[in-house]
């Protein structure tokens, strides 16, 4: 969601500096490894500063676009974030998109193993009766690309640099939105 929906807003060094974690790992390992306790207080720090970058979320260009196109042919579409459920959706609303999405089909650490487990995605597929092979994965990060791949689903890349850091972990490579619904992909379900 956070940097292919929406454009990201998150400094990841700066909220582990903030969080007191190591600035070169990803914040939810970090925290699984510490005492339950300082987890729990990290946690609820994060939570805040989630909420405050939720608030102020943006849309990617053609995010409503691609949206409406998908509903209008029939495909389900689901969110798999790090981020909470709650806020994932004070995002997609602060974004206008919450409508596109039943609430049951966004899925946020609380509700699965976190990405790059494909846990969320197998999840998503089960309640919707359909293959991974039927699935395409969006996203920003390494850890989406993989998620993907894990579940045996089709991974698109979105790098609006175009630098493509993880092309290795990705089956087709895009720079915007637009690019994305130009691929014309014919699985029946997005992620």
């Amino acid at each position: 969601m956070d940097g292919t929906l929406t454009e990201s807003r998150h400094d990841f060094p700066a909220i582990s500096r903030a969080l007191g974690l190591p600035e070169n790992e990803p914040i939810i390992e970090a925290l699984d490894r510490i005492p339950a306790a300082a987890a729990e207080r990290c946690y609820s720090q994060l939570a805040e500063i989630e909420l405050d970058i939720a608030r102020q979320a943006t849309p990617q260009p053609g995010a409503q676009d691609l949206l409406r196109d998908l509903r209008d042919q029939g495909k389900r579409i689901g969110i798999l974030t790090r981020n909470t459920k709650e806020i994932a959706h004070t995002t997609l609303k602060a974004c206008d998109l919450a409508d596109f999405f039943h609430p049951d089909d966004i899925l946020g650490r609380t509700c699965c193993e976190p990405k790059p487990k494909p846990d969320g995605i197998l999840k998503l597929l089960s309640a919707w009766s359909a293959a991974p092979t039927d699935a395409v994965m969006v996203g920003d990060h390494q850890f989406d690309l993989l998620a993907g791949r894990n579940a045996s689903a089709i991974a698109v890349y979105l790098d609006p640099l175009g630098a493509f850091p993880w092309q290795a972990y990705a089956d087709y490579s895009v720079q915007s939105l637009a690019h994305l619904r130009q691929l014309n992909l014919p699985q029946p379900n997005l992620l």
